[in-house]
């Protein structure tokens, strides 16, 4: 039963297609705002909401209407929502809440995207948490949605790494820690003096010289050995992977195609687009040295998606720092004829910071690996776990995932524009607002399950404040995955869940289960409750633990 649809039908004397909000908590479960008929009808929105509730009636499923101010509020026959939703969660189980509005569309998410010969640090995990999720999330909708880890293979630093590893490398170290090795023959040849020999390795690697070719894919194949571990623990996959270096032989198309349309100026012997029309700069081409850049990878990158995927939507998953970047190259995209640069979107994030709110750092310098904040956070969760429940089995899969959540809610709960505070203790605290916290309420519910054993067709009866309060939070589920899909945001899914693990707790203390008089009921409420809580968890790369 589509209850929104009902809403919907019966303002449709007055409104084509009437907007429809969820009102706060007691005030009904759907609301009509009235401000966009104030115009046309030149009465105050107050007024207008008067009048409606005068020319329509409650019917089977809508059981009150009522004027909230400027809204018109709708009340739903509880007991006919709750045999409703119950039954549908019940039913369909973990494919609660998809639709089909993205049904032959595609979404391709680049994301992640860590630098070859360096470390994965805490500055790409926002990219790959907040990309994973949203994959998910669009997922659920019917889209098609292709992860693209597009790691940065190719550049100036490569041309860097070659003069380092050819002057003070060492094989036997490389193959031992190859990403230790790597960064400090970087950091050795990012120097004034090797400038010139850096450039023209790099050169040479554009031109396809055979033994800058052979470096370069030995230090990729490494590189890329050790993300994997990462992406392991992480539990994240990837459609494609894929590079800047892919499209190194594709880029004198697009510089030609730039040229065709009259967008190139010199400058200083390199080529540009010049954007000052816009506000938006020089968007940078070609160098002096012939060498390309970001921006020409980018461009191609783009034109090269659209001709192989036919994207409904490109979503760049990259941090806020790059906002100009991506407005330039949206820009030019749009300068050169393609109508779907409209469809290329920068979904930005801020910083993760330490506990004193600087930009993180831990104490071997400014780059913090990931490796050991994922190592530090799985002993913490072991340590918690043989604690709390010392006769667990699995442990170390149980730590892992208790480890995943704390970090990835961590993050997903907030604003994904605003700068967080990475505070492991904090994220892993198995009370308030944590992912640990929610898969704790998850195995609550799965032991009382456990305890009924078989359980009977339900019936409702009478319902209290907390079971309406469960049912109607279980209700919404569909309109908070489209509302998290339409603003790009985890967020929306993460606080949701933690709000719908905090509604069931109360429940679960006010309200006896077993052996109750309403037990029957209460066992669907407690099962499609925990249902509504995995699959919250499941769009945010979280995973359910039935014991903790």
């Amino acid at each position: 039963m589509d209850f929104k649809e009902e809403v919907v039908k019966l303002l449709k004397f007055r409104v084509k297609n009437p907007q429809i909000e969820i009102p706060p908590i007691g005030m009904g479960d759907y609301a009509f705002p009235c401000f966009s008929l104030a115009k046309e009808l030149k009465k105050s929105p107050n007024e207008i909401s008067k009048d409606i509730i005068n020319k329509i009636k409650p019917n089977k499923y809508i059981e009150k209407i009522v004027s909230a101010g400027p809204y018109v509020n709708f009340f739903i026959n509880k007991e006919i929502l709750t045999q409703d939703i119950l039954k549908k969660i019940l039913k369909e189980k973990d494919k609660f809440g998809s639709v089909n509005e993205g049904k032959n569309k595609k979404i391709v998410i680049d994301m992640s995207s860590p630098n070859i010969a360096k470390p994965f640090g805490i500055g790409h995990l926002r990219s790959t948490i907040i990309g994973n999720s949203l994959s998910k999330i669009y997922t659920k909708l019917g889209y098609k949605t292709i992860k693209i880890n597009y790691l940065g293979d190719w550049g100036t630093q490569f041309g860097k790494l070659i003069v380092g590893y050819k002057k003070w490398g060492n094989a036997s170290l490389l193959k031992e820690n190859p990403i230790k090795h790597l960064l400090e023959l970087y950091i050795k040849a990012n120097d004034k003096e090797y400038e010139p020999d850096a450039r023209d390795w790099f050169k040479k690697l554009e031109q396809g010289d055979k033994e800058a070719l052979k470096l370069w894919k030995l230090f990729k194949e490494l590189s890329i050995k050790e993300f994997n571990k990462i992406y392991k623990i992480l539990g994240i996959k990837f459609e494609v992977i894929s590079g800047e270096s892919f499209y190194n032989k594709k880029m004198d198309e697009t510089i030609k195609k730039l040229k065709n349309k009259h967008l190139l100026k010199e400058s200083e012997g390199a080529l540009v687009v010049n954007l000052e029309d816009y506000n938006l700069g020089v968007c940078l081409i070609q160098k002096s040295d012939g060498t390309t850049l970001y921006a020409t990878r980018d461009i191609t990158a783009a034109i090269d998606r659209n001709n192989k995927y036919k994207f409904n939507k490109m979503l760049y998953e990259v941090g806020s720092e790059q906002k100009l970047h991506f407005q330039q190259f949206f820009k030019v995209l749009e300068l050169m004829g393609y109508s779907w640069y409209k469809d290329c979107i920068h979904v930005s994030h801020g910083l993760y910071l330490d506990k004193e709110g600087k930009k993180f750092a831990t104490r071997k310098g400014n780059i913090v690996y990931m490796e050991e904040i994922l190592k530090e956070t799985i002993d913490i969760a072991k340590k918690t776990i043989e604690k709390k429940n010392p006769k667990l089995k699995n442990k170390d899969e149980a730590a892992r995932k208790v480890a995943i959540a704390a970090i990835f809610f961590g993050d997903l709960k907030n604003n994904r524009v605003h700068d967080i505070v990475f505070d492991i203790e904090k994220f892993i605290d198995f009370e308030g607002n944590t992912g640990p916290y929610i898969q704790y309420t998850y195995a609550r519910a799965s032991s009382i399950l456990r305890k009924a054993g078989k359980k009977n067709s339900f019936s409702v009866k009478e319902l209290n404040e907390k079971e309406i309060l469960l049912i109607n939070k279980l209700n919404i589920f569909n309109e908070i995955i489209i509302s998290a899909a339409r603003q790009n945001s985890p967020a929306i899914i993460a606080n949701y869940t933690y709000e719908l693990a905090q509604l069931f707790n109360e429940f679960y203390h006010s309200c006896p289960v077993l052996k109750s008089d309403n037990e029957w009921f209460r066992l669907a409420l407690v099962q499609a409750t925990r249902q509504v809580i995995k699959n919250g968890l499941n769009l945010l790369g979280i995973d359910v633990l039935e014991e903790m």
